[in-house]
């Protein structure tokens, strides 16, 4: 495994990160304590998870990832090789303060995270998306608050637009407050553009930490998904969210990806993985699992090194976004 320091801290974090969606939705407790088990053998020590996951699953009232990561931390005594990344915004109880960036809201949830993950202090604490109806001070102020309280130590930020990530890293130079130190971006080669149009400048010339989410876009550049359909079990296929990318565009990705992989006997998963790591703005790609196969495929990437060719065949095919 190969590690990377996140932006301007001290977060020395591997290049690939365990994204844990799918825990209380997709995957069991075991099957997820299964795949955290062999991550952390792996040396993958990067964990991502939000205190909304997985709300929208039958019976999952939100936070159920954080309190499986939690009660395994602590029952493999492993939170000093661990660096934990969650995320506060959405809706987790009744009221105004409910959901959002204010300051209620961000220092309920940040003990209600802390609770669950069962730990002293959040190593990255993400603004999971923008709040309009709080003023960026009052949100920066609550970071600081947190981050001299000793719960959290850094703060990055998630699904910001380029007008919305220079207005925050302003606001917060300007008062003097904490950063943001990193953003979550929506990025892979059939969702390219929101990325790299002016995000992926802002971040290099920030010197921020990007960790890119949905690096294979649920599934869609693992190769399962052909011209003439998908698997009946998959997800997704044929719906609003592969919408955009089955299309002529998309397939040509994917047979490129097919193509290229066989050539390193690895999936078009792990290559479209490694093109991703390739980015020399990427610090860690983040890569979700329900089963310990699945997330073996995806660390075959760290072995894989594109050749200028190849990275600029991928490179030059058009992304449907």
């Amino acid at each position: 495994m190969d590690y990377k320091l996140l932006g301007q801290t001290d977060l020395s974090v591997s290049r690939l990160c365990l994204g844990t969606m799918t825990m209380g939705w997709t995957s069991s407790q075991e099957e997820s304590f299964a795949v955290l088990d062999y991550a952390l053998e792996q040396g993958l020590n990067f964990i991502d998870t939000a205190d909304i996951y997985s709300y929208w699953a039958k019976g999952n009232a939100g936070g159920v990832a954080e309190s499986w990561i939690g009660e395994w931390l602590t029952s493999r005594r492993v939170r000093n090789r661990v660096i934990i990344a969650t995320k506060a915004r959405g809706r987790m109880w009744n009221g105004p303060d409910g959901e959002g960036l204010n300051r209620a809201h961000l220092l309920r949830a940040v003990e209600d995270s802390l609770r669950r993950l069962q730990v002293e202090v959040i190593d990255l604490y993400q603004a999971h998306w923008p709040d309009e109806e709080t003023p960026l001070e009052e949100t920066f102020r609550a970071f600081e608050e947190m981050i001299k309280q000793g719960k959290v130590r850094y703060i990055g930020c998630s699904n910001h637009a380029p007008d919305q990530l220079k207005e925050a890293l302003n606001v917060a130079v300007s008062r003097h407050l904490p950063r943001y130190e990193s953003l979550q971006p929506h990025y892979n080669l059939v969702h390219r553009r929101e990325y790299e149009d002016e995000l992926m400048a802002i971040c290099a010339e920030e010197n921020l930490g990007v960790i890119p989410y949905s690096p294979l876009e649920g599934g869609f550049l693992t190769g399962k998904y052909q011209r003439n359909g998908a698997p009946s079990n998959s997800r997704g296929y044929g719906t609003d969210r592969m919408a955009p990318y089955a299309n002529a565009k998309g397939f040509a990705i994917v047979e490129a990806l097919t193509e290229l992989a066989q050539s390193h006997a690895v999936k078009p998963g792990s290559m479209a993985l490694a093109w991703i790591l390739a980015n020399p703005t990427v610090t860690s790609a983040i890569v979700g699992a329900n089963r310990v196969e699945q997330l073996a495929d995806s660390l075959k990437a760290m072995d894989i090194k594109l050749s200028v060719e190849e990275k600029n065949r991928l490179d030059e095919l058009p992304s449907p976004r």
